[in-house]
């Protein structure tokens, strides 16, 4: 009878131990999709065995095992439009892991960098770094968000509005500053092309306004090679009397384009 008993007593047992490891098999399922939200993009693919390269327990990712990688890339920190990352925080605010083998993690969302930048500011310490946090306040000020310029400007939100466009975008200044350092007048975060702009007549002589010549027309190679090639070197040529100047862009160029020369057609100088 006791024989009995005991074999019912194990298989009961195994029966509870085969549930059992049913809901923990489910239970480690449920866990391991929460521990792992997804697949690593190629770029982390490497680390998709090793959570700790990223991970700290408990805290999650931690921006100081970024940086232990990420540190002597010397071109991101040399570039003007990427150099903010020296003393940025909180990688994972703007780069996000675990969205497929084809995600980007370089992804630009201005609205959000916006965002964070503004946060920094607020919490930024005094002393040291205070007159930078001023003169970084006293922008936001100068460039508060109304409404109207968010609609003017729309698809550009109006917390990017604040953003300083050419502290990033600088160097890629096609104006060559002539137009001062106000992008968003003009442009928005989706696309530098102006889609309002009107080119002046192909008559007008007032081209200096807006381009500047290249380098070499304040050089030698002005008088030696640009006038003679143009013949602008007399009061013969059409629209004005005496050498020509390098502010008088109309003389020898055309606004098809700039290698368009009067009289000469495309010309490669170089």
């Amino acid at each position: 009878m006791l024989g009995w008993f005991a074999l019912a007593l194990l298989a009961g047992g195994v029966a509870m131990a085969g549930w059992l490891f049913a809901l923990d098999r489910d239970a480690r399922a449920t866990w391991q999709a929460q521990v792992v939200p997804g697949q690593l993009s190629t770029a982390h693919s490497f680390l998709e065995d090793d959570c700790g390269a990223c991970h700290t327990p408990v805290k999650g990712a931690d921006d100081f095992k970024c940086v232990g990688c990420h540190a002597a890339e010397d071109a991101l920190l040399q570039q003007q439009s990427t150099a903010f990352h020296a003393s940025t925080r909180g990688c994972g605010r703007c780069h996000f892991e675990h969205r497929g083998i084809d995600a980007t993690l370089r992804r630009m969302d201005h609205d959000s960098f916006a965002r964070i930048a503004l946060a920094e500011v607020e919490k930024s310490p005094s002393g040291a770094d205070q007159a930078e946090r001023t003169e970084l306040l006293r922008w936001v000020d100068r460039h508060e968000w109304p409404a109207r310029r968010a609609v003017d400007h729309a698809p550009m939100s109006a917390r990017s509005l604040a953003l300083n466009c050419h502290a990033c975008h600088g160097t890629k200044d096609r104006h060559q500053g002539v137009f001062g350092t106000e992008c968003s007048s003009c442009h928005t975060t989706t696309q530098w092309f102006v889609a309002q702009f009107q080119h002046p007549s192909m008559n007008s002589i007032a081209c200096s306004q807006c381009h500047l010549a290249p380098p070499s027309h304040y050089m030698m190679h002005f008088a030696m090679v640009s006038v003679p090639v143009a013949a602008a070197g007399s009061g013969e040529v059409s629209g004005c009397c005496g050498p020509v100047t390098v502010e008088q862009c109309y003389r020898c160029h055309q606004p098809t384009s700039w290698n368009d020369i009067k009289g000469v057609g495309w010309y490669k100088h170089h």
